[in-house]
């Protein structure tokens, strides 16, 4: 018999003398059925989990004591000590399967992908962010604007891209950087990858710059709204209180300042290309799609519609390629780097541009540029950890049930770190294991998704990083301020660095690639 239904046998029978005896036990019965999981979720013996489960909270009070900044180690842990599938439960969110294989991993996104769901906890947790956008939509509104949004990632888009707003902006960056060598100042260089992707973005997507390195050295507010926001919206994921807790302190506020402050902008965007008309594009970008698409009714696309599908497209297009650049230039420098993955780097960018700008003939040549691009996003990929809900009872490939409403979530900063899945070297940054050799599967390598909701992307962001690594190593060196400090990253969709990445700037002498201890 369900919970309820004894409770209300119970309380039918109850008289005002025992009232306080039913109380103590109806509560007692549901201590003992809930003593080891959350309320509201299932029991599941059949599945290892973490110890530190408590009654009713399940294993809430334990992530409540990880430090943001230790949470992604946190699920390596248990990978290295349950194995690749173990479970957590939380109270009004659910009983979380963690799977870290790539077997489950393009089971769940793939091969069975309309049984999972972003559903209306992820959507409700990050909708002040991306709203009805791709990033949260599921069905018909996810397959309009995936539809749509294919049509700019194209070869001949590639082209534009690379000869004209990557290496324009690109320069800009570059100009700025060998400034900061002349004049021997520290340069964030993860705030400047973010400003040069965001520009970027904007430049060919909506037709306008967010002017982010206009004044490298002033804020921008659309970007720390996005940025603050960002990370308000990922705590929500694993806190089922975070409504109250919001409404009881300070951050409540300034999420509505912030979901106001980028809002206005996306809008802004809107307004202006509907006063200048179509024409006003040089090109029919991301926004000009979006103008122009009826609904199933035949009726424009609305504002606020639109406003959310420029956000899910900037957070894709800015912080994902800004973090992975960020992420290589560290291992490359790093005191324990090997240095000569620096020299065979600046050695193949030499005698592939021989001293002129990128083009897209160039980039398909920098073979050993996008392999160490490709080893960093598979030890610190762009999306740490990411979830799925379960629409209809499922059984994933070793076995493991999984009941409508329960989570199966993946970590590709743990599969990447997994010797089963890497083999003995896995945790080591070798770029070589990319030349010349065959191409890992989409589950093994996850870092842009698996399935149907594959980034769309990815080879734009490829090519946006390979021109920005030839740019800069074609006439800089790049050396680590901390070179034994291993950067803490922030909780957030995405894998920021939490502090930056301070780095010093020196001319390289053109001609040699003698880069000891610079990247």
């Amino acid at each position: 018999m369900a919970t309820s239904a004894i409770i209300n046998e119970l309380v039918k029978h109850s008289t005002k003398p025992n009232s306080l005896k039913l109380l103590a036990a109806v509560c007692a019965f549901i201590l003992f059925k809930y003593r080891a999981h959350a309320v509201g979720t299932r029991a599941r013996r059949d599945l290892k989990q973490p110890k530190g489960a408590v009654p009713l909270l399940g294993h809430m009070p334990l992530l409540l004591t990880i430090p943001g900044t230790k949470l992604y180690d946190f699920f390596l842990k248990n990978n290295q000590e349950l194995g690749p599938v173990w479970s957590i439960s939380l109270p009004f969110i659910g009983r979380m399967i963690q799977g870290d294989t790539p077997e489950m991993v393009e089971h769940v996104l793939k091969t069975n992908f309309w049984n999972y769901e972003k559903g209306p906890t992820f959507k409700g947790a990050l909708g002040d962010l991306f709203g009805d956008g791709i990033f949260v939509a599921d069905g018909h509104e996810w397959k309009l604007q995936r539809k749509l949004a294919s049509h700019i990632f194209n070869v001949k888009a590639f082209r534009e891209y690379t000869s004209d707003v990557f290496v324009i902006e690109g320069q800009r960056v570059v100009d700025y950087l060998t400034k900061a060598a002349d004049e021997g100042t520290i340069v964030d260089l993860h705030d400047l990858f973010l400003r040069f992707t965001l520009d970027s973005f904007g430049t060919i997507s909506f037709g306008q710059s967010f002017g982010c390195l206009d004044s490298i050295n002033e804020k921008v507010d659309f970007a720390i709204s996005f940025d603050d926001l960002t990370a308000t919206c990922s705590d929500r994921l694993l806190d089922p209180a975070w409504k109250i807790r919001e409404r009881l302190t300070s951050v409540g506020k300034k999420a509505a300042y912030d979901k106001d402050l980028i809002g206005k902008h996306a809008r802004s965007l809107i307004e202006k290309r509907r006063r200048e008309g179509a024409k006003s594009a040089k090109k029919k970008d991301l926004l000009q799609l979006f103008m122009d698409t009826k609904d199933e009714d035949g009726k424009p696309l609305s504002d606020d519609f639109i406003a959310d599908i420029i956000l899910n497209f900037t957070i894709a297009g800015r912080d994902t390629t800004a973090q992975a650049l960020s992420w290589m230039f560290y291992l490359l420098g790093r005191r324990e780097a090997d240095p000569q993955l620096t020299k065979d780097l600046v050695n193949e960018v030499e005698e592939v541009l021989h001293g002129e700008m990128p083009t897209y003939e160039t980039y398909k040549q920098l073979k050993f540029a996008e392999a160490c691009f490709h080893e960093s996003l598979r030890l610190y990929p762009s999306v740490p950890r990411n979830m799925k809900q379960c629409v209809k009872d499922d059984i994933l490939p070793d076995g493991t049930k999984i009941h409508k409403g329960e989570w199966f979530t993946w970590s590709s900063y743990v599969m990447g770190r997994s010797e089963l899945i890497w083999g003995p070297d896995a945790k080591e940054y070798k770029p070589s294991r990319w030349i010349n050799t065959e191409k890992p599967s989409q589950g093994k390598f996850n870092s842009f998704h698996v399935g149907p909701r594959v980034c769309l992307g990815q080879q734009f962001a490829t090519i946006e990083a390979i021109t920005m690594i030839a740019m800069i190593l074609s006439k800089l060196e790049i050396e680590l301020v901390e070179p034994d400090k291993v950067p803490a990253y922030g909780v957030s969709v995405t894998m920021p660095m939490l502090h930056g990445l301070p780095v010093r700037i020196h001319r390289r002498n053109t001609g040699t690639a003698s880069l000891a201890k610079a990247v």
